[in-house]
């Protein structure tokens, strides 16, 4: 099967350096916008399935709310425990203010 690009949301819905959920093919996905690029990964933490939109933006990545375990955005590997599991990411590309993910 052939991957697709799917839009998911204007590029200035996401503010820089910041964090935003958007949904792609029916699924909820964490946007990171920081220093000009776009980043996407599954929501949820893998230790113990918080929802890290409620969670912060760092240098160290995506902390979530729980237990702070810190995930990279670009890789989706966390840098710290409780956490051991790296979260899926996307691949994204920004097309005419839209941000796309390969799907």
């Amino acid at each position: 099967m052939m991957a697709r690009w799917v839009p998911v949301c204007r590029l200035d819905d996401v503010a820089d350096g910041g964090m935003d959920v958007a949904e792609c093919d029916g699924a909820r996905v964490l946007l990171v916008r920081r220093g000009g690029r776009v980043f996407a990964m599954d929501p949820v933490c893998t230790h113990e399935d918080a929802d890290l939109s409620c969670g912060f933006l760092t240098e160290g990545g995506v902390v979530c709310p729980l237990h702070l375990s810190a995930f990279d955005p670009e890789t989706g590997r966390p840098g710290n425990p409780p956490a051991e599991e790296p979260l899926r990411t996307f691949k994204v590309k920004i097309e005419n203010g839209t941000i796309h993910l390969e799907v």
